[in-house]
Parts: C-alpha cells; structure tokens; sequence
C-alpha cells in the first residue's frame, strides 16, 4: 500500500474520562455535569456538555484537559477546535485561539473558518477546476473566481462523529465525504484524532482514503493570538519559520509555480523577527505557503515557533507536511464579535496551516496531492506550548 503524506495537529493526552452534561448553548464545560462515565485517570479527564444546535442537530462540546491545567475544547461541527487555554509566564491561563462565545457564532457566513478543519482541499484550487487521469472537474466557486478551502460548503461546514478512545487523552472526529460533494469525485473517508500530552502538546493526526481518484490536501484553520486578548494583533508575536523559499502567488494568491528564496526579503523569517517589522512591505500582508525544510516525509519536524514576548507564552509547530500556510489575519477588519464581546481586527489573529501547495493538482512541479484508491492520505502536526521568560 502506498502512503500519500500530509499534516495533522497532535494533541498528547493521557487517559480519558468520559464526563456528560446537560448544559445549553455556550454554558462552561464544567456545568451541569454528571459523572456516569468511563473512569480512567485522576490527571486528566475529556469532558462532553451539548452546545447547541445546527439545521436540527445536537452539537457537542468536548474538553480535553492534561495534569498541568491545559484545556483545549473541540466541537463536532467543523471538528472546530473553540477554545486552548494555556499558562503565561506567570501561570495565569488564557485563551489564544480566536473564535465565539457560542454555536450561533460558527454557524454565521462570515465566519472566517475559526478553528475548523478545511477539506477536501485545503487553501485555492484555480477556477475550481483540474483533471485527474484526463478527466476534467469543476468544483464550487467561492473566492475570487477559485475555489478555497473545499468549496461552499466544506469540511468546516459538516457534521463529525465523535470517539472518545479509552487508554488515551484523544478524540477522533470522522466523516465521509460522498463521490460528487463539492465537485470532488470519490467516496473519501476521513478521519481526524486530536490528543493532549502532559507536556502541553496538541497533536493532531489525519487520514483518509478514496475509492476513487480526487484530490486531498487537509489541515486545521486555528487563528492564533498569544497574549490571549491582551494586544489586539499579533504584530508584536516574533515567528521563526524553518523555510529557504515561498510559494509564489499572483494577486489572486494562485500559485504561479515558481519557489522564490526568502533571504534578504520581507518574507524572510528564518531568523526570529516580530511580524509588524516587515508586514508593510507585503501586498495585502502575509497570505503565503511556505516550503519547509525537511529531511524526513514521515516524521513530524519542527516547521515554525511563535513568542508573544509580553505574555512569554511560546508555541512551536511540528509536522510531517511539505509546507506550512503562514495567514496574519489580513481580512479581518473588526466587523466580526468574537469571545467576551471582543472586536476581531485585521492582523488580530495568525494561522499555521501545516499542508501540501495551493493548486497542486494544477501544478505538476508540485509535491503530489492526488490520492488514489489503495492508498492513504497521512497527515500529523503537533502544536507545543510552553513560555520563555
């Protein structure tokens, strides 16, 4: 059997309590809970509470929780990661992922896929189309002309069940994507586990398989902001990215197949630098793939680490994906209310989309994201928090 590799995000967790609540829309995970559940460890435990609904289904919201007080809460809409609550240098917790206080939240139009997984294709596919074996297809229309993150209505947007899997601090999420949904051809089954560690790494690994050929290329869409609220935007945060070269896109942001050097460019980040110093210099701000560099296609390797030097709270990213989509918040434009009533502004939040290239199907220089029936998609990232004083 041949494995087609792509990224996933790891959460280590250690073993799993099973705790159901009756709590309503947006009530705290650790409301109205009853403990009829599975047992398994008093340093860790994955809380379950209803957290509304959608088109007349119940969503669920999970909470995985390590010995050290991390927190990080998913929903099975979307497999929409809400909340990662973690410690500053000083130990106070805060929430560093952007998103809603409630359902009603995700639910709306102009959600700009908070927290989500985004399939079937991740990031643009040129005008919706490309061809497989001489076969040509024509996917969803929904951002300038190109299709983005899978079409209208994507992974983000569909129901996931949920697993709790005794023995260990995770939950998988899974979902089949039927031949024909967005344009894409193929039965898809996907699967997408998330784990917690005792040492505050968030993993999570994907896989999936067709019984047709179609393109796949899937990751996680968390907006990230490391003070936890406390500064506006990220401008400040100081990002290192392990990339010589960047995917080089037209003003559309489909890729014009060429791999450009970072050095002495406003795109270089292979030395520790603050986002804000160089963001001017860059049309409509950084929206770019960045080509890794790597030495192993299996092996999660480090990619990207994040400082808020006010919070000292640090992040780094692991993954076994060729790139990594670096996305500084540019369309966010403070029209958009958030957690606690909070205004989301442009550059108020960075996402790290561990993936293969925009357009790959299209683009025959780039690393292969056709998967075929026999084969399996693979994909593991890791997102590791700790702080620097």
């Amino acid at each position: 059997m041949i494995t087609l590799r792509i990224s996933a995000t790891l959460l280590f967790f250690g073993a799993v309590n099973l705790i159901t609540a009756c709590g309503g829309s947006g009530h705290n995970a650790n409301e109205n809970l009853t403990s009829d559940t599975m047992p398994t460890s008093k340093t860790s435990s994955v809380l379950q509470q209803k957290y509304g609904n959608a088109d007349g289904k119940e969503i669920t919201q999970y909470t995985l929780k390590n010995a050290g007080g991390m927190e990080v809460k998913l929903i099975n809409y979307g497999g929409t990661i809400t909340n990662i609550m973690v410690p500053d240098s000083s130990g106070n917790f805060g929430d560093v992922v952007l998103g809603f206080d409630s359902m009603d939240g995700y639910l709306k139009k102009e959600n700009p896929y908070f927290g989500c997984i985004t399939g079937r294709y991740a990031n643009r596919i040129a005008k919706g189309k490309f061809s497989i074996d001489g076969k040509s297809y024509q996917l969803p229309i929904n951002n300038n002309g190109n299709t983005l993150h899978g079409g209208i209505n994507g992974f983000n947007r569909k129901f996931w069940d949920a697993e709790l899997l005794p023995g260990d601090s995770s939950i998988k999420f899974s979902y089949l994507s039927k031949d024909g949904e967005e344009g894409f051809p193929g039965n898809c089954k996907v699967e997408v586990k998330y784990s917690l560690s005792q040492n505050n790494e968030l993993k999570i690994e994907y896989t999936a398989t067709t019984d047709k050929p179609t393109a796949v290329n899937i990751t996680n869409h968390s907006y990230f902001n490391l003070s936890a609220g406390k500064d506006s935007t990220i401008l400040g945060h100081e990002i290192f990215i392990n990339a010589d070269k960047y995917v080089a896109v037209d003003n559309e942001l489909i890729p014009t197949s060429e791999l450009l050097p970072v050095k002495g460019t406003s795109m270089d980040f292979t030395v520790p630098a603050t986002i804000g110093s160089d963001i001017a210099k860059v049309a409509g701000g950084y929206d770019h793939t960045y080509v890794l560099n790597k030495k192993s296609t299996t092996e999660p390797e480090l990619a990207v680490t994040v400082l808020d030097p006010n919070s000292g709270r640090y992040m780094e990213l692991f993954t076994t994906e060729p790139g990594v989509q670096f996305y500084s918040g540019n369309f966010l434009d403070g029209s958009l209310t958030g957690k606690n009533g909070m205004k989301y502004v442009k550059n108020g939040g960075l996402a790290l989309e561990a993936q293969h290239f925009p357009d790959s199907p299209n683009q025959p220089s780039f690393p292969n994201t056709i998967l075929r029936p026999g084969e399996t998609f693979n994909q593991a990232t890791i997102y590791k928090f700790s702080v620097k004083k």
